[in-house]
């Protein structure tokens, strides 16, 4: 525990030296980068106390805690990129999140658990990775769908935002159905003892910490945003790689690193349902109510993404599914999860 509070102190040190630079009107790629690790510093403590709080209530509510909060620094680098117009920005979040977590994360993981497995082949139960293999499928049915329609210039895509809609009101009624069933076949179901990646802080402390880095998250998100535009023409890079590589690996891949850890350790089941219960969460949960919560702003949150990333999703969501379909992964198939990343965030840089 002591370690964790040590930690925690020099993440909140971080928050706190890049409000000060913020405020003060330091140049705008200090803010910049300081901003995005003390996003991936937030995002961690958010994973430690997520996962001290959801001790309590087993390891089913604990997964569903950890994807819900660990998703809190996206939410708020969303909202607050469309409440400042920055839609590029927005929208390649959300597909960055999912790209990381489906390929980079996952790929590191299995990769982790081959190794470590005797035989070389790294064993889990199969029913997650396809249940969420069929809710990515079904939110890159909606994404596909209204991205053609766009493409052709036929009469549906005057009605883009109301189409959006309607999907993210399916997407969240599925996810939703998906959930309660999940939920209650993991109660029936006999636990056992689970071994946490962290010390568990006492309950008290992780609400405390939770509350804390909740509002860190906020604030770094807004400052991290209003820092982009000056930054990314300082740096040459673009948005779309802003969203899609560095904040996605900053505000969700760090905090899902533990995946790794518990592959490492053993922990087939537990490592493969941290990364794949925030790919369905991104998927059919955050996106949709972020289309939703999008109709607040002048600038609205669709479904429609450049036809590369359309495919790019399309065959992560297939990759996925093939790799881990089976209940079973080795070496290789981790490794090419990571290079298929590795591959599209090259891609990224020279768009």
């Amino acid at each position: 525990m002591r370690r964790t509070a040590i930690i925690a102190a020099a993440v909140f040190t971080l928050v706190v030296v890049a409000g000060v630079l913020h405020y003060t009107h330091a140049p705008p790629v200090a803010v910049f980068v300081l901003s995005g690790v003390a996003l991936g510093g937030v995002a961690w403590a958010i994973g430690i106390a997520t996962e001290s709080v959801g001790a309590k209530f087993g390891p089913a509510v604990t997964g569903v805690l950890q994807s819900t909060l660990g998703n809190l620094p996206e939410l708020f680098i969303v909202v607050f990129a469309l409440s400042a117009g920055e839609l590029v920005v927005a929208q390649f979040s959300i597909l960055g999140s999912l790209f990381a977590n489906a390929l980079l994360v996952l790929g590191l993981a299995l990769a982790v658990g081959a190794r470590a497995a005797e035989d070389g082949v790294m064993r889990f139960r199969k029913r997650l990775p396809n249940d969420t293999a069929t809710l990515m499928l079904l939110s890159v049915f909606v994404i596909v769908l209204l991205g053609l329609s766009d493409q052709v210039g036929d009469r549906a895509s005057r009605h883009q935002v109301a189409i959006s809609v309607v999907g993210a009101i399916c997407l969240l009624v599925v996810y939703a159905a998906w959930l309660v069933g999940y939920l209650r076949a993991d109660l029936r179901t006999e636990q056992e003892p689970v071994e946490h990646a962290h010390p568990l802080l006492p309950f008290p402390w992780a609400l405390a910490l939770l509350a804390v880095a909740g509002v860190s998250a906020a604030l770094v998100s807004e400052w991290f945003v209003d820092a982009i535009d000056p930054a990314v023409q300082k740096l040459g890079i673009s948005k779309a790689f802003t969203g899609l590589v560095i904040v996605a690996i900053a505000g969700n891949a760090v905090e899902n690193v533990v995946a790794v850890q518990l592959a490492k350790k053993g922990h087939n089941d537990l490592a493969v349902s941290v990364v794949k219960n925030s790919v369905a969460q991104i998927a059919c949960f955050l996106f949709p109510a972020l289309v939703l919560i999008s109709l607040l702003f002048s600038e609205q949150l669709t479904f429609v993404i450049n036809p590369v990333f359309m495919g790019a999703l399309a065959l992560t969501a297939i990759a996925v599914w093939q790799v881990t379909g089976d209940g079973e992964a080795v070496l290789f198939e981790g490794m090419a999860l990571i290079a298929l990343y590795v591959v599209l965030a090259t891609l990224v840089w020279f768009e």
